[in-house]
């Protein structure tokens, strides 16, 4: 198992959370940005810089991906395609997404994009408090324990 992260979009404290959890568990991260992120370094911890262009960190999050790894991005197009290998994956907000409510939540984001570009105005989320990292550590440590179990089982049912 390991987490693979999109660090383009993930804020800094939810970050050093996963630093601290993987170095505390000893288990590999992956970090994809299409530029360099201070602070991203450790053992087991890599930083990849991807190319500029569409979707690349995007592209070799999911090139890296096997089933049982934990996924941490808040886009739903790169969330659906690592549900598709079995991965499971969380927001910086402790999300849970599923095979269950991935469809639903990218047509509620179309539909929102949908009303922006006819200039309705639309409720943007606020910003990353102390509330949302808490809400990330727990999903964080929750998937993280549940991945290990069904790691130690020798299994690969019970992914989301």
């Amino acid at each position: 198992m390991k987490i693979l992260v999109d660090a383009d979009s993930c804020p800094r404290d939810a970050r050093e959370l996963t630093l601290r959890a993987v170095t505390r568990r000893g288990i590999q991260a992956v970090f994809a940005a299409n530029r360099p992120i201070p602070g991203i370094a450790g053992e087991r911890i890599t930083m990849e810089v991807c190319p500029l262009g569409d979707n690349a960190a995007d592209n070799r999050l999911v090139e890296l991906a096997v089933p049982g790894d934990l996924a941490v991005s808040r886009d739903l197009a790169l969330a659906k395609r690592l549900l598709e290998k079995d991965v499971t994956v969380i927001d910086d907000r402790g999300r849970v997404f599923t095979r269950d409510n991935i469809n639903e939540l990218l047509s509620l984001r179309d539909f929102v994009v949908g009303l922006a570009e006819n200039g309705l105005g639309v409720e943007r989320t606020a910003s990353y408090g102390k509330k949302d990292l808490k809400k990330f550590a727990d999903s964080l440590d929750r998937q993280l324990t549940r991945l290990a179990s069904l790691t130690a089982q020798g299994t690969k049912t019970g992914f989301v």
